[in-house]
């Protein structure tokens, strides 16, 4: 079946958010991907972008000092669209733009959903240093090794720093697949870790200011060289299957760094 023609459209980044001085002070992007559907070429709906940006802008506020940047990716299109993987792609070109900005600095990219797989699919491009993947969206074919198709790759990820989290009771995305993801992951890069939210949802509403302050953590941590917290070190030291399926605690946060 022919994949259907994508029209003429241009991807672009958000307005910065943190650092808003030279552009020469820029010292580190968050580059954050928000979610998508599985096919579709129509323009994107502004609600995922939108739903990004409270996590861009915690981001930006905790790496002010360090002088972080965060942007939103706004892509082509909705969807996925099989093998043309448009949000990946679109991610390559956000990557590329970064550099074209500010230089030679380290990227995080935090993805959400449809997000998600895309930064871990864009891993491999020189700028990225860690990726953070939110409820990270699988199809059955591409995250089990023994399914019908290629499995998604995981030999981009050697090098970075790269953490997982996804919810429990998550009706969307199947938190089994990106377990599994992350144990083929765990294999080729000893730096992954995977974080479960028991209860939650897809969009972890319940355990939301935990998500953010874990997501802060390991931004700074991968891209300042801070220390890490306690849990982080550990889920990234532990051996399978307790490194990829740590409990993200309830009061994660509170009394880490500020």
């Amino acid at each position: 079946m022919a994949q259907q023609a994508l029209p003429v459209r241009e991807a672009r980044l958000g307005k910065p958010l943190g650092s808003a001085g030279a552009e020469s002070a820029v010292s580190g992007v968050a580059l954050l991907l928000p979610e998508g559907e599985p096919v579709g070429v129509r323009r994107p709906s502004p609600l995922p972008a939108l739903a990004v940006r409270p996590l861009a802008a915690r981001l930006a506020k905790a790496g002010r000092s360090e002088g972080l940047t965060a942007h939103v990716l706004h892509y082509r299109c909705r969807g996925w669209n099989g093998a043309a993987a448009h949000p990946a792609r679109d991610a390559d070109w956000a990557l590329e733009e970064v550099v074209r900005r500010y230089g030679d600095v380290p990227v995080c990219l935090v993805g959400t959903g449809m997000g998600a797989r895309a930064a871990l699919h864009a891993a491999g491009h020189r700028a990225v240093n860690s990726v953070l993947a939110i409820a990270p969206w699988f199809p059955e074919s591409s995250a089990l090794p023994d399914a019908t198709g290629d499995p998604d790759p995981v030999k981009q990820l050697i090098g970075r720093q790269v953490l997982l989290v996804h919810g429990t009771n998550d009706e969307r995305t199947d938190p089994d697949l990106s377990y599994r993801f992350a144990q083929r992951a765990k294999k080729v890069n000893r730096d992954t870790c995977r974080f479960e939210v028991h209860s939650d949802g897809h969009a972890l509403h319940q355990h939301r200011s935990e998500v953010l302050a874990l997501a802060a953590d390991f931004m700074l941590g991968s891209l300042f060289a801070r220390d890490y917290s306690r849990p982080v070190k550990d889920a990234l030291a532990a051996p399978p299957p307790l490194g990829l399926r740590m409990p993200l605690a309830s009061g994660f946060g509170a009394s880490l760094r500020r």
